[in-house]
């Protein structure tokens, strides 16, 4: 085990997997209502759970919204996880919520998240969750979140007088869905263009008002940029990740929401892969590059939770 170091646009573009308007009303028609836990002290800390049926401990799926770290719900799991068709396979699904940047800015949003999974593996014995069988799946933001606490050193803190932070951050996979894998915007310029570096998801999380003001006191914002870019974290032996983006790789970006979930975000952190031998990671991108393991996320992580 790794030890410790120190929007919403878009969210329509889920790739490999997409569920209608229609489906979703069936889909929230359908599932019983889920038990709605807080795992910390801001109204925002809060998350559902769906709990699966069956006598042994479950597997555990966590989702993560998009949007930015500005906006969105824990509802938006609909729109991205069959939740039904999960718990028939035995899995548990939770969706959490977390603090917005205008709230709090980095590192709150992602730092709620990993707060979330270690709260679900305090609990796990009484809600009957695997600890050692959880995976996370994320969209945009919520991607860009689910990347960093895949990557990152676990954040588990065994001298905490708070329990919850004494649990492990580690999963055993995941999927990101149009993940921003770096949000320091002097790369993004680099690598997409302005328009991504200028998207409000940016200047936002550090608390800045405007791209200009962010890029005039960007010595300042730096180690925040660096600290929360999960290409930064990635190492050789981290737990398999499977990538999906849009079709759309046209540069310049055809509009700021496609620059802010452009697939260059998977080529840039697979060639990163590459050069460090991390191998189990899996980037799909209609038209451009295609996974020799797994056709679509949802088989990936029913290899990770089901085996």
């Amino acid at each position: 085990m790794k030890m410790k170091h120190w929007l919403s646009a878009a969210a329509v573009f889920l790739t490999g997997i997409a569920y209608s308007s229609a489906a979703t009303s069936i889909e929230l028609a359908s599932v019983a209502e889920p038990i709605t836990l807080s795992y910390g002290p801001d109204v925002r800390n809060t998350l559902d759970l769906w709990q699966a049926a069956g006598p042994q401990a479950t597997p555990l799926l966590i989702y993560i919204h998009g949007g930015g770290w500005l906006n969105g719900d824990k509802n938006q799991v609909f729109n991205a996880v069959n939740v039904s068709g999960w718990l028939a396979k035995g899995v548990s699904v939770a969706s959490i919520n977390y603090r917005y940047s205008s709230q709090a800015v980095l590192p709150a949003p992602i730092h709620d998240a990993a707060r979330a999974l270690q709260f679900l593996r305090y609990k796990a014995t009484e809600l009957n969750l695997n600890p050692e069988c959880i995976a996370l799946q994320g969209g945009s933001a919520g991607g860009c979140s689910t990347l960093w606490i895949l990557f990152h050193d676990d954040l588990a803190d065994p001298t905490s007088d708070d329990p919850v932070l004494r649990e492990s951050t580690r999963v055993q996979g995941a999927w990101g869905m149009f993940s921003q894998t770096s949000i320091d915007p002097v790369v993004l310029s680099e690598w997409i263009g302005e328009s991504a570096a200028a998207y409000p998801m940016v200047f936002r999380s550090v608390g800045a008002n405007s791209y200009g003001e962010m890029m005039e006191d960007y010595a300042q914002y730096q180690l925040l940029f660096d600290e929360f870019s999960p290409i930064n974290h990635m190492d050789a032996l981290d737990p398999p990740l499977f990538l999906s983006y849009p079709k759309e790789m046209t540069l310049p970006p055809s509009t700021p929401a496609a620059a802010i979930h452009h697939g260059l975000f998977g080529v840039k952190l697979k060639e990163k892969a590459d050069e460090i031998g991390y191998t189990t990671i899996s980037l799909r991108i209609p038209g451009s590059a295609v996974p020799k393991t797994y056709a679509n996320g949802n088989l990936f992580l029913e290899s990770v939770l089901l085996k």
